[in-house]
């Protein structure tokens, strides 16, 4: 290892080229990078006593000998932000500077030959610099003043026009000595001693922000031959990122911890899932045994994409999802990619994959209404399949479900619905996912949506005289034990009309009131001559019984 302080325009002024591989992530420099960069540069370049500024460290290394004659090729191990951000930077200066009249020793033609071309080279070899297949087109159209593709790189665009914008209102002699004094630590790697990946480890540990999922792509292409690494990463790594689209930065990781607590049993904690990784899948593994890996990855990544993202194609699936994904239980995914791969293997039928959906549903909401502790579930559901008897798959499952004891226990019918008549359902943490449920029971088609409703309290939480003696003389008592419950919960999309009118104008209001409601939660209220408790209980009974066949129990 080989380690210069040098000035980065003159890190850059011989010719030379660095290339990004193709595993790295994208160019990922926010406006707030650029814009501190801007305030040192400004800084620097006014103040004539600061003689430098340190922009950080790019490792490097040539990944092959060099050929006598040959362009040095070098690999960026890290770097690729700040040598892009300059490479905009420089670029952005020489446009300004092209056809201005100023006192400054420098134009375009020379900042283009000196640092971001390769002037006496012809091909991909011209550039200096030359990033991943996705940002490459947009940097070249820029460097070229070609009109930018549809698809071009947002980052690298609207950081180019920020420093451009700057820099036409700025004193260009003192942004070009700002940038003169602009100094980074190039280190260059020996391929012969040292280990590029262990590198990369060890600048993210100090404080580099790449999560998992980058650390893991490295991982695993980082160190393979050249025509391995991009089969690898063209076959499978980036259809599989691509498919994430922009969620990737942020689930992919947590898809690497479910794939694996499902592969090992074992629920690895979200911040040491690189750790874990390399135990899992050693880089000492020959490439045949590692490109299998990856292919199950890969395989794995579309089971999660459409169940966690919900791009399943088939409505009845994705509809018993969407109310999974509404209880917001992660803790299930590790148990649904594995019921994901066996439907895609066959050892499952549609139809069992839906009840399958909704016996999880049930079981987290039946004990969430009951008051079970959520923080078992998450090795509830990593172990469960291991108690099922895949060629009885369905029927197994369900003895599993109804065998289970203690911190595991599926609550029964008389359980479930006992807790639920008297739960202060209105601070549950899904009311509304409840009431829609129940809104749309025994529904097939036109299923109603709830979004434009509110929840109403039939008695309300300020009661009026009226109610007071409609309720009658134990008023406080009805309303401290039942105003929060299903019984005394509707929707409606008139709640600031309702206020606190007592129950006959709540259900008589012209073509607002319950008996005009089109919804099916508000049928018993329209029948209903009183609102006082034993009507609360009754219709509370009423939805019970409904909920009782909406979250089922398993039967066999």
């Amino acid at each position: 290892m080989e380690a210069t302080v040098i000035p980065i325009l003159r890190f850059l002024q011989e010719p030379k080229q660095f290339f990004i591989p193709i595993f790295q992530r994208m160019y990922s420099w926010e406006k707030s990078h650029c814009e501190q960069l801007w305030k040192d540069i400004e800084r620097i370049g006014i103040d004539s006593e600061v003689s430098s500024h340190f922009l950080g460290s790019i490792v490097y290394m040539e990944p092959e000998p060099k050929a006598i004659g040959d362009m040095r090729r070098l690999l960026v191990i890290d770097g690729q932000q700040r040598l892009t951000t300059l490479s905009l930077l420089v670029l952005a200066l020489g446009n300004v500077i092209d056809g201005e009249d100023v006192d400054i020793d420098i134009d375009l033609k020379r900042l283009s030959n000196y640092y971001l071309f390769n002037a006496e080279e012809e091909g991909e070899l011209r550039y200096k610099l030359l990033l991943t297949k996705r940002d490459q087109e947009t940097l070249i159209n820029l460097l070229e003043n070609r009109a930018l593709p549809a698809t071009a790189s947002t980052l690298l665009k609207n950081n180019y026009r920020f420093f451009e914008e700057q820099i036409r209102g700025a004193n260009l002699k003192h942004v070009y000595e700002g940038i003169q004094k602009l100094k980074i630590v190039g280190i260059m790697l020996d391929r012969s001693e040292d280990n590029p990946q262990l590198i990369f480890e060890s600048l993210n540990s100090t404080g580099l922000n790449l999560s998992p999922a980058d650390l893991i792509r490295n991982y695993i292409l980082m160190g393979q031959e050249s025509s391995f690494q991009n089969r690898l990463y063209e076959a499978y790594w980036l259809p599989m990122e691509s498919s994430f689209g922009e969620a990737y930065a942020k689930r992919f990781d947590r898809f690497i911890r479910d794939y694996l607590t499902l592969k090992t049993r074992q629920i690895p904690n979200i911040k040491s899932v690189y750790d874990k990784f390399k135990e899992y899948l050693p880089n000492t593994m020959a490439s045949e045994k590692l490109e299998d890996h990856v292919k199950d990855i890969s395989r794995y990544a579309k089971h999660y994409i459409n169940f966690a993202l919900l791009q399943e194609k088939d409505p009845e699936i994705k509809a018993c999802l969407e109310d999974i994904q509404e209880l917001r239980v992660d803790v299930v995914y590790p148990f649904l990619l594995e019921v994901y791969e066996d439907y895609a293997q066959k050892r499952l039928e549609k139809a069992d994959v839906i009840e399958i959906l909704r016996l999880i549903e049930s079981y987290v909401f039946r004990r969430a209404i009951c008051n079970w502790p959520t923080n078992r579930l998450n090795r509830i559901f990593s172990t469960l399949l291991l108690k099922v008897d895949k060629s009885n798959y369905l029927r197994s499952l369900k003895q599993a479900f109804s065998e289970m004891r203690t911190y595991s226990h599926y609550p029964k019918d008389n359980e479930f619905k006992r807790d639920l008549l008297v739960k202060d359902v209105y601070n549950f943490r899904v009311p509304k996912y409840l009431l829609r449920k129940l809104e749309n029971y025994d529904r097939t088609k036109e299923l109603a949506s709830v979004d434009e409703y509110t929840i109403e309290h039939v008695m309300p939480q300020k009661l009026s005289d009226d109610w007071k003696s409609d309720l009658g003389e134990n008023w406080s008592q009805i309303q401290e034990k039942w105003l929060h419950t299903i019984g005394n919960l509707t929707l409606t999309g008139y709640n600031s009309e309702y206020s606190s009118s007592t129950f006959k104008e709540k259900r008589d209001l012209p073509d607002k009131g319950f008996r005009t409601s089109p919804l099916y939660l508000n049928e018993r209220l329209a029948r209903a001559e009183t609102w006082d408790e034993a009507a609360i209980l009754e219709r509370g009974e009423e939805l019970a019984e409904k909920a009782l066949k909406l979250w089922i129990y398993p039967t066999f």
